[in-house]
This record gives structure tokens, sequence and C-alpha cells, in this order.
């Protein structure tokens, strides 16, 4: 199913919806007959609200209202552009939306969920062919120019990958270098009585890649750690179900090979610094 919003020219006044309760105690017959709304899960939560309250809806603070008995809390969707709003949502019948906002038959956008892509189409040429003003689109097309924003924090934080990645090596390389330079005299003496190059650059980047591995594997639980924290903190800080860290096993994955890999390097270069200078030469005589 396809989902075309169809946004009708005007846009829609926002709903300036002021919430009161008007009595927790209301009579059943009478609530009974009074339209019914689902309103936002924190407003249950800040208002002390439950199913079955009868509350005042207007459009102004002092302006009339309109009397509709609580029938359902909705939570808010992960959805990234709703993280910063504070707004409480409102879900009320076509009906007492158009009575409440006095306007009559007029709208100014809403969606419509078609079959199939050839329906979708056919939807998109009949809406836009009605009149001047009438612009359909596709609801995918919407989310990417709503969209862009988070592109442009998602290539950040990719910079910021990338240079951690950058000086993990450069830490990586100056650790091995300052272990070489530790064991000069050992690796000048097992030279002295046999040991090949290649053994010692073996013997180096095996340990180099240890290091590195040991590494990683600190830091994938530390990130997971860090992860939760801050999942934990800004779930609660806006009330909301959206992810905004995750540790991924491609991530995980990424952050294994790539440490192998400069362990390997940083191994082979610090190495080269021992294999390259005579045996005499690394015990200083």
């Amino acid at each position: 199913m396809m989902r075309v919003l169809l946004l009708l020219g005007v846009q829609l006044a926002v709903l300036a919806a002021l919430v009161t309760p008007a009595s927790a105690q209301a009579d059943r017959s009478f609530a009974r007959a009074l339209s019914t709304i689902a309103l936002d899960e924190r407003l249950r939560q800040d208002a002390a609200l439950k199913v079955g309250d009868t509350i005042t809806l207007a459009t102004t603070p002092d302006g009339p209202g309109q009397q509709l008995v609580v029938s359902a809390f909705t939570k808010r969707t992960a959805d990234p552009s709703e993280v910063a709003r504070s707004e409480y949502k409102v879900r009320l019948h076509l009906g007492d939306l158009q009575a409440l906002l006095g306007y009559g038959d007029r709208v100014d956008r809403f969606a419509v969920v078609t079959r199939d892509s050839a329906a979708t189409e056919r939807t998109l040429s009949a809406v836009n062919a009605q009149a001047f003003g009438f612009r359909a689109h596709l609801s995918r097309d919407i989310a990417v120019e709503t969209g862009r924003t988070f592109a442009v924090i998602n290539r950040f934080h990719r910079a910021i990958g990338v240079i951690t990645i950058l000086a993990s090596a450069i830490f990586l390389l100056c650790i091995m270098l300052l272990r070489v330079e530790e064991r000069r005299r050992e690796i000048a003496t097992l030279r002295l009585i046999g040991l090949s190059r290649r053994t010692v650059v073996q013997a180096i980047v095996v340990e180099a890649t240890a290091i590195a591995l040991l590494g990683a594997m600190l830091g994938t639980g530390l990130g997971w750690v860090s992860s939760l924290a801050v999942n934990r903190f800004y779930q609660g800080l806006y009330r909301t179900p959206l992810v905004f860290s995750l540790v991924t096993p491609d991530v995980v994955l990424l952050a294994v090979v790539l440490s192998a890999v400069l362990g390997v390097a940083a191994g082979w270069l610090a190495a080269q610094r021992l294999v390259q200078r005579a045996p005499l030469a690394l015990l200083g005589r």
C-alpha cells in the first residue's frame, strides 16, 4: 500500500488545543452522549487524565469550547522530526474538528492510502489536475525533503568516526614503538643467537594485533554501555521511543576488522625499526 499525501494549497491552521479537565466524575449517561477524543500520552502524565474523563477543547484560552470524552491515549512515534516538539497531539473525529475550527468542508491537507502503485499514479494525476493550488506528493518524497537535516548530521558523525580512527591508529603506532624500544636489548640478544628477522617481525605483528583486538573489544563494550546510557537519558528527557544511539553487528564487525588491520600495520612499522638495525647497534656497541 502506498501512501499519498495531498497538500491542498493553504496550510492547516495549527490546532491550539487547550485541554482542561471538566469533570472526572461526569454522569455516565451524559458522557455517552459526548463525542470521543484520543489524547497524547504525555498529556495523560502531565494532567493526570484517564480514560472516561470529560474535557473541554477550545482553540483559544477564553473561547467557546467543546466537551469531549477521553477514549484513548496515543504514544509518540519514533519520528526524529518530532523529538524537539513539545506540543501535545490530539485525535478527534472529523466532524468535531470541523466544528472546532469553523472550517466547514474545507481542508488544508490530508493523506490517502492507495492499493498499489498504479492507483497511486492515478490519484496523483487526478488531484494535480483539479485546479491551480492542488498539489499531491508521495510520502517518500516528503520524507526525503524533511530528512535533509539528518543527512547532514549523519555525514558529520562519519567525519568524527574517520578522525577517531586516524587518532587511534597513531596512538597504537606510538605504543608499539615504545614497546619495541623497551625490548631493544632483548631482541638484539635473540638475533645474535640466531633468531631470524622474519621471526622478530611476526612476533611484533602478532603482539600489536592482539593489543588492537583487545582495544576493539573494550571499545565495543564501552560503546554499548554508553549507547544504553544515552538512549535512557534522552528517551526520558524527550519522552519518545526514538533510539538515539545504536551499536549494530555491522559496526562491531567493522571495528574488529579495522582494528586488526591497524594492528598489523602498526606492528610491521614498529618491527622495521628493529630489524633494519644490526644487533650490536641495538645493544649500543
